[in-house]
C-alpha cells in the first residue's frame, strides 16, 4: 500500500473531493465513517471490506504481524501480554467498571492527547450512535455504554485536521481501527493512540429494534446489553433490573438475518490493529479482558493501573465439540423452547468453557459463521479476504456445503 505525505498534491485533491453518499464496498459497508469525508480518496486500500491487509498493518502497528504458530497469537493477536481487571471504584452508568472511559479521562486530563474519538448517543435515542471528538472529561463519560449498532466513528476526521490536533486518542472497534492504520500517515498527528473494544455481530438500527423485541420481554427500557461468559444474554433496563436470556433461546429462525452484511464478513473481533483492546470475552464473568498489544498500548495502561484490580488470564474446558455443534444448529435456524434452553445454560455454565477458552469458543463460532456465509454469498471474495490466521481456526473444523 502506497502512502503519501498530508502536504502532498494527491493529498490536496482528495481533500477537494465531496464525501459521497457512494459506498465503494457496496452492500459490505460497515459504515466507519471513511467514506464520509474526504479521506474516501484512500478508500480502495483502507477499507477492510475491499483490501483485507491485516498482517501488513499489524507489522506497521505493533512492529511485527502477530505469530501463526503461537496458540495464543493465531487466536488473539500480537500482544505483549494478557490479564483480567475491574477498577476498584466502578464509574456509575458504565456498562462494566468503566476502565475504557477512564483511561481516555486520564489520558485528557494528563495532557497525553488533546481529545478523543469516542461514541456518545443522540438526544432522542439512547442506541443511535454520535461521533464526537471529546475535549473535556464530561465529553467522555456521556459516551459510556456500548452502542450496538453500525458507527461511523471515522465521519469526524476531517475535524482532526481541521483543529490543528496533534495528539489524539481515538476509541473504536475493528472495522474502524483498520480503515484508520491504513490513513494513519494523512492525518498529520504527532501521535496517535488507539484503545480497540473486541466487536462482533452489529445491527443497523431497524435491524437492533428487532433483535430487542424478539428477545427481550421489554424492549423499550433496555439500556444496554451484552453477550456474556455464562452463556446468556444481559439486558440492564431503565429501572436497574437485569434480564438474561440463555443464548440457546434466542429466536435464531427470525434472526438469522438481523446483523450487518459486514459482520457476516468480519474476522477481526478481537480488534488486531489497536494499541490496547478492553472487552470481556477472554475474562471470568463480571471480570474484563485486556490485551496489551506494543509499548503505546502499555503506556496507556499505566496510567490507570492503580485503579485496577487485576488476575492472570485463565482457561478452561474444551470449547471444540460445543463449536462443533453450533455449526448446523446456526445453519439451519434451530430454536430451543426456553426450558430447553435454559437448562442446557445451566450445563454449559457448569461444564462449559472459561477464561480463555470460551474467547476461543466464541472466535470459533462466528468465524466459522462467517467464513461459510462469504463462501455462499460472496465466493469470489473467499481466498483474498480470509486472513491466514482465521482460514486456521476455521480449518478445525467440519463445514456444512
Amino acid at each position: 500500500m502506497t502512502l503519501v505525505s498530508p502536504n502532498s498534491a494527491q493529498h490536496k485533491k482528495a481533500k477537494a473531493l465531496k464525501p459521497s453518499s457512494r459506498r465503494p464496498a457496496k452492500e459490505l459497508c460497515s459504515e466507519c465513517g471513511l467514506c464520509d469525508t474526504y479521506y474516501i480518496h484512500y478508500v480502495k486500500d483502507a477499507c477492510a471490506f475491499i483490501h483485507q491487509h491485516i498482517a501488513e498493518l499489524e507489522t506497521q502497528s505493533h512492529t511485527r504481524s502477530r505469530n501463526l504458530e503461537d496458540p495464543d497469537e493465531l487466536y488473539f493477536g500480537v500482544n505483549q501480554g494478557m490479564m483480567a481487571a475491574q477498577k476498584t471504584a466502578p464509574i456509575e452508568g458504565a456498562q462494566w467498571t468503566g476502565i475504557v472511559s477512564t483511561i481516555a479521562i486520564e489520558m485528557l486530563t494528563k495532557g497525553l492527547v488533546e481529545g478523543v474519538v469516542c461514541v456518545q448517543n443522540t438526544k432522542e435515542d439512547r442506541f443511535a450512535p454520535m461521533p464526537i471528538i471529546a475535549r473535556t472529561p464530561e465529553d467522555i463519560l456521556k459516551a459510556r455504554v456500548n452502542k450496538p449498532t453500525l458507527s461511523p466513528n471515522l465521519s469526524v476526521l476531517e475535524q482532526i485536521e481541521q483543529s490543528g490536533m496533534k495528539r489524539l486518542l481515538v476509541i473504536g472497534v475493528g472495522c474502524q481501527i483498520q480503515a484508520l492504520r491504513a490513513v494513519e500517515k494523512q492525518l498529520g498527528l504527532e501521535k496517535l493512540y488507539v484503545l480497540g473494544t473486541p466487536c462482533v455481530d452489529n445491527v443497523n438500527r431497524a435491524g437492533l429494534q428487532k433483535f430487542l423485541e424478539t428477545t427481550s420481554k421489554s424492549p423499550a427500557t433496555v439500556v444496554h446489553y451484552e453477550f456474556m461468559q455464562d452463556f446468556r444474554v444481559h439486558f440492564k433496563h431503565e429501572d436497574g433490573s437485569t434480564e438474561t436470556v440463555p443464548f440457546f433461546g434466542l429466536k435464531t429462525n427470525q434472526l438469522k438475518d438481523v446483523f450487518a452484511p459486514s459482520c457476516m464478513s468480519c474476522f477481526d473481533y478481537v480488534n488486531s490493529l489497536a494499541d490496547l483492546v478492553v472487552g470481556y470475552m477472554g475474562a471470568p464473568f463480571g471480570w474484563q479482558w485486556i490485551v496489551v498489544r506494543n509499548n503505546t498500548g502499555q503506556e496507556m495502561l499505566d496510567l490507570v493501573k492503580e485503579q485496577l484490580q487485576t488476575q492472570p488470564v485463565m482457561s478452561k474446558g474444551d470449547r471444540t465439540s460445543a463449536v462443533q455443534q453450533s455449526i448446523p444448529a446456526y445453519d439451519k435456524g434451530v430454536t430451543l423452547p426456553m426450558w430447553a434452553a435454559k437448562l442446557m445454560g445451566v450445563v454449559i455454565e457448569k461444564i462449559g468453557p472459561k477464561g480463555l477458552e470460551y474467547a476461543r469458543f466464541s472466535i470459533d463460532s462466528h468465524f466459522t459463521r462467517n467464513y461459510l456465509y462469504l463462501k455462499r454469498n460472496y465466493p469470489e471474495k473467499l481466498q483474498a479476504h480470509v486472513p491466514e490466521f482465521a482460514k486456521r481456526i476455521v480449518n478445525q473444523y467440519r463445514l456444512p456445503e
